[in-house]
């Protein structure tokens, strides 16, 4: 396994990491990716430390406290082993604080995740939304206190904007605050939005990326062809609607793009786009679910090897949309390129 500085941190991650959003699964969303209990878990967590697996991310809302709470029994008695990433600030009750980050809800979070895991400390605490109803001085405020406390080791974001992270950082810098050193996003083949602010951002300020739904939402398993049907156990039939849009046409490009360097590879669909996320700019880890042994296995199956610069860039150009506003200039024109030289 390869490990990678969690951006301008010295914290070491591997280049894979587990997701336990399958962990303890209920509901229309959780439900549909997975319910491993802790026995199951447990058996997961032993194979991904057996490949050098040691980063598990989970979050609060996942099944509402349950993924952390099999998870924290999946590591019982091997914590310093492991790696915690878990997350915060969506709903999680009806009443007023009970979702974003104010002070009372940050403090309350990390005191119920703590429980929740069995631990006394969290490596990384990412916020899983921006909350524009609090200062960001109050959030950055209370985060230093539970780093001080020794409750958190490092704070990171999640699904934040460009400005949003920025005007954090500046803020951080300002007061002496703890910094934001990662920031878990949507990246995947059917979905470079990531590249247009956030990984120029992340290279200019020291984020690293924790990837999510590196398979585009469950659509780069390799069962989705053009001109054939989804699959009936597909679980996008109930949970495509939660997800990022992927357009059909982009979708299949990719996969034929996909189908021919697997082909040439030797190597999985899932495999071959995951490991062409593993060779991007600030990709410190791409997050890898799974809700049994066999599809976690397929998955380790994405490091050791690396594609050609031809078959990445075979990739690049099928997966290639045009950016938005204000980007487009410095990919089309000559004048503005050469004022971005660092442009991705």
């Amino acid at each position: 396994m390869d490990y990678r500085r969690l951006g301008a941190s010295s914290l070491k991650v591997p280049a894979l990491s587990f997701g336990a959003g399958t962990f303890g699964g209920s509901g229309p969303l959780f439900g549909a990716w997975g319910n491993s209990d802790a026995t199951e878990a447990r058996r997961l967590v032993d194979i991904c430390l057996e490949a050098g697996v040691n980063l598990f991310d989970t979050a609060d809302v996942y099944s509402n406290g349950a993924s952390e709470e099999v998870l924290g029994a999946a590591i019982k008695g091997r914590r310093d082993a492991v790696l915690i990433s878990t997350k915060t600030s969506l709903p999680m009750g009806e009443g007023p604080n009970d979702a974003g980050s104010s002070r009372s809800r940050l403090i309350k979070a990390v005191e119920d995740a703590l429980k929740r895991l069995g631990t006394d400390y969290i490596d990384l605490l990412q916020l899983h939304a921006f909350d524009a109803a609090t200062p960001i001085e109050e959030v950055l405020s209370t985060l230093d206190s539970l780093v001080r406390a020794g409750k958190l080791r490092y704070v990171g974001v999640s699904n934040f904007s460009g400005w949003q992270v920025m005007k954090s950082l500046g803020l951080a810098d300002k007061h002496g605050y703890p910094r934001y050193i990662a920031h878990q996003v949507y990246y995947s083949l059917v979905g470079r939005d990531y590249e247009w602010e956030l990984m120029p951002l992340g290279l200019d300020q020291g984020l690293g990326a924790l990837v999510w739904s590196p398979l585009g939402w469950g659509r780069l398993t390799g069962k989705i062809r053009r001109g054939e049907p989804l699959p009936d156990k597909s679980r996008l039939h109930d949970t495509a609607s939660f997800g990022p849009p992927v357009e059909d046409e982009q979708l299949y490009r990719v996969v034929d793009a996909l189908d021919t360097a697997a082909k040439e590879t030797g190597k999985t669909v899932p495999q071959v786009a995951i490991n062409w996320l593993l060779q991007r700019p600030t990709v410190a880890s791409v997050i890898i679910g799974a809700r049994n042994e066999e599809q976690l296995r397929q998955n380790l199956g994405a490091v050791g090897w690396s594609l050609t610069s031809d078959q990445i860039k075979k990739l690049d150009a099928a997966s290639a949309v045009t950016a938005p506003y204000p980007y487009f200039p410095y990919r089309r024109q000559e004048g503005f390129a050469r004022l971005s030289p660092a442009a991705v």
